[in-house]
């Protein structure tokens, strides 16, 4: 598997340069505003391109997605925009949800019912995760290979595959390091 490489520098879901890699963030050097401008901006070209709407609505909806790397449930969604002058209820944020999967704006995690801002909207990809079982760090991954498999594996019975949600839980190696040190300490 190789990690999609990101034209956000600093930016890779709560990772830097390859899934898990703690760099920037762990010192405390990230600068989260490049996150999401780089967000919004590509936001803005998707949007363009297509001929769709990014409502202020949809727009907001985008930045509470992005306002961390940790995914988000829709409900906390709507209750950080209760105080906003949108007027936001279930079906509006799920709609405004929808829209932005459908832009490849953000990849919804199957497994926690929660959203998370896709990196790399401009480019076509199924979104696959690795997801730490113990911290919850979500790291987005792409492989052609896995992709093509799963292609073909539904081809071979006559599936016609709309959505390939590949979801791996395990332990990242923050997560795994703190095992060895607690195993070896004396």
């Amino acid at each position: 598997m190789r990690a999609r490489a990101s034209d956000m520098g600093a930016c890779v879901m709560r990772n830097i340069k390859t899934p898990f890699s703690k760099s920037d963030t762990s010192s405390g050097g990230h600068d989260h505003r490049r996150c999401v401008d780089h967000a919004l901006n590509a936001a803005e070209r998707v949007c363009a391109a297509a001929g769709a709407r990014l409502t202020p609505l949809r727009r907001r909806v985008l930045l509470e997605v992005w306002a961390s790397h940790d995914p988000i449930g829709a409900y906390d969604i709507l209750r950080r925009l209760k105080g906003d002058a949108l007027k936001a209820a279930p079906p509006t944020v799920y709609r405004a949800l929808d829209f932005l999967m459908k832009y490849g704006l953000v990849h919804r995690l199957e497994s926690r019912n929660a959203f998370i801002g896709c990196r790399t909207p401009e480019s076509a990809h199924a979104g696959h995760f690795l997801i730490c079982a113990r911290c919850g760090d979500v790291a987005e991954f792409d492989d052609d290979r896995l992709d093509g498999t799963i292609s073909d594996a539904a081809a071979r019975v006559g599936f016609a595959a709309h959505r390939a949600a590949v979801e791996i839980r395990g332990l990242c190696p923050s997560c795994q390091e703190n095992d060895d040190e607690r195993t070896t300490a004396p």
